[in-house]
C-alpha cells in the first residue's frame, strides 16, 4: 500500500496527515467542510495582541494584512492628530514589532521614516503618557508601553 501525505493551512489552522489515501481523503473532506467555521473563529492578532471588540466593524488588527506600516497603524488607532496619542501609538507599533525598550529618538525617527508629521515636544508626550500610566520609564532614557497603554489604543495584551 502506498502512503500519501497532505498538508493544508486555512488561516491559523493547519492540518497535516500521512497514511492510506482513502483515510487521508476522508480526513481532508472533513477539514474542507469546516473551512467556513474555521475562518470565523480565526484569532485576529497583530504580533500576539488582539483588538478589543470591534470585530464586526472590521476594525481588527490582523498579522500581516493590516497595520503593516506605521502610517496605517496610526490611522487605524485614530492617532494622527493628538500628539500624545500619536506618540503612544508609534511606541506601541515599535514594541509590537520587536523593540522591547524604546527611546524618544526611536519614536521620532520612526515617524520621520514613515513620512508622518513630527511631534512638537516628544519628551513632553512621553512624560504625559508616563503620568497616565500608558508608558513606564526603565532606567535612563528607555521606556516601554504598559498594558494600560495598549488598552488605551484598544489593544489587549
Amino acid at each position: 500500500m502506498n502512503d500519501s501525505k497532505i498538508q493544508i493551512k486555512v488561516g491559523n489552522v493547519e492540518f497535516s496527515g500521512e497514511g492510506d489515501q482513502i483515510w487521508l481523503t476522508s480526513q481532508l473532506d472533513k477539514i474542507l467542510e469546516k473551512v467556513p467555521e474555521l475562518i470565523k473563529i480565526e484569532p485576529k492578532t497583530f504580533n500576539g495582541i488582539s483588538r478589543i471588540g470591534d470585530e464586526a466593524n472590521g476594525n481588527v488588527i490582523s498579522n500581516g494584512s493590516r497595520s503593516s506600516t506605521l502610517a496605517t497603524f496610526l490611522k487605524e488607532n485614530n492617532a494622527t492628530v493628538h500628539q500624545v496619542k500619536k506618540y503612544l501609538a508609534t511606541a506601541a507599533f515599535l514594541q509590537l514589532n520587536g523593540k522591547n525598550r524604546l527611546s524618544t529618538s526611536d519614536v521620532v525617527e520612526a515617524l520621520k521614516n514613515a513620512n508622518q508629521s513630527r511631534l512638537g515636544n516628544p519628551s513632553d508626550c512621553l512624560n504625559q503618557n508616563v503620568k497616565k500610566g500608558h508608558c513606564e520609564k526603565d532606567g535612563g532614557k528607555e521606556f516601554f508601553v504598559t498594558a494600560d497603554g495598549f488598552r488605551e489604543l484598544g489593544l489587549e495584551v
